[in-house]
């Protein structure tokens, strides 16, 4: 998929009201600043050697959960009112967010409970038991997970912090565009790790609003890529959710979503699949050269590069998103005895 910059702009103007723009952004990165970790920009001269150009990661990895997921969720949550906190917060996860939420709701003093399908991996449900929230494994999705979000909220009450799909959500991983255009003002390019669109979306506004001339590209998996689906299609659709190294990137974005598909639809220049060796070669080229241990949704961005599916002109950053990657696992990939 491939959008032109003139169509880019064409479609910004059809929009009546862009749901997050670059002040929400500029205002949760205040707010949040002394909850989370400015996370460092990087260059890697290997992958700088390899493209001939200067390129940059942005090692989301630092967080204090391992993955940006905590600048949304603490964005949002830090948004809501006293009663709104005090009924408790739920949501539903492939993950990371599922953690940022706990960590979030844990340094706020809040219940939460965290829904999540049987394919998240077992070293993410035991990362967020040790934060102390409350743990459902519904189902064989996200939507499954999504489903025991939305009865308990109707039943109990409690209040939902979606993991993508809200404008506070979104503004919150935006914060992560403004940091790289102030390390990094020519930049030219931006890798990011594409699934239900938040981090996708957020960047992508605070980019284009700060440098337009940049350009915004999506990396998913081959298997389940939801938003990119969507795009193709024009809307909104139902995709089954499979197995993958990429295991942040699963799920749907929601048949009736609100914001990130039309960011996405409107701002990313590009979308790119890879496969899974692919990825798996991402993750070992992180471990072996860059000294980052990196999952794979995390990994995406180098793997595009690695696999010369990611055209480089000029400064380049690449969202290095999380790094929660089971241990054995981890070995395994970088070791080359499995992907």
């Amino acid at each position: 998929m491939t959008i032109m910059k003139s169509e880019v702009q064409s479609r910004l103007t059809e929009e009546t009201v862009q749901p997050v723009i670059l002040a929400d952004i500029e205002q949760a990165a205040t707010r949040i600043a002394d909850r989370v970790a400015r996370t460092p920009l990087v260059r890697s001269s290997t992958l700088s050697e390899y493209t001939g150009q200067s390129v940059h990661l942005k090692l989301e990895t630092c967080q204090p959960v391992g993955a940006f997921k905590l600048r949304g969720a603490m964005n949002a949550i830090l948004l809501l009112d006293d009663a709104a906190r005090e009924r408790g917060l739920v949501t539903a996860s492939t993950g990371n967010h599922g953690r940022a939420v706990a960590y979030a709701a844990r340094e706020l003093g809040v219940p939460a409970i965290i829904c999540m399908s049987s394919l998240v991996p077992a070293n993410k449900i035991e990362a967020i038991r040790l934060l102390g929230a409350e743990i459902r494994i519904v189902g064989l999705s996200q939507d499954d997970a999504q489903e025991e979000v939305e009865r308990l909220t109707k039943s109990r009450g409690l209040t939902p912090i979606p993991p993508f799909d809200h404008a506070d959500v979104v503004a919150g991983q935006g914060t992560i565009g403004l940091e790289i255009v102030k390390s990094l003002p020519d930049l030219a390019t931006v890798l990011v790790p594409l699934s239900g669109g938040g981090l996708a979306g957020g960047i992508a506004v605070a980019v284009k609003a700060l440098r337009p001339q940049a350009r915004v590209i999506g990396i998913s998996m081959k298997r389940g890529a939801a938003m990119h689906a969507a795009i193709a299609a024009g809307k909104p659709v139902a995709i089954r959710e499979e197995e993958t190294l990429a295991d942040s990137l699963g799920g749907g974005i929601g048949l009736q979503n609100h914001v990130t598909f039309a960011l996405c639809r409107n701002l990313l220049d590009d979308v790119i699949l890879l496969s899974e060796d692919e990825i798996a070669e991402g993750i070992r080229h992180a471990a072996r050269n860059e000294s980052v241990t990196v999952e794979g949704a995390g990994a995406v961005g180098i793997a595009a590069i690695l696999a010369d599916k990611a055209q480089l002109s000029g400064p380049t950053a690449v969202i290095v998103s999380g790094g929660n990657i089971d241990p054995k696992m981890h070995q395994k990939i970088v070791e080359g005895t499995t992907l």
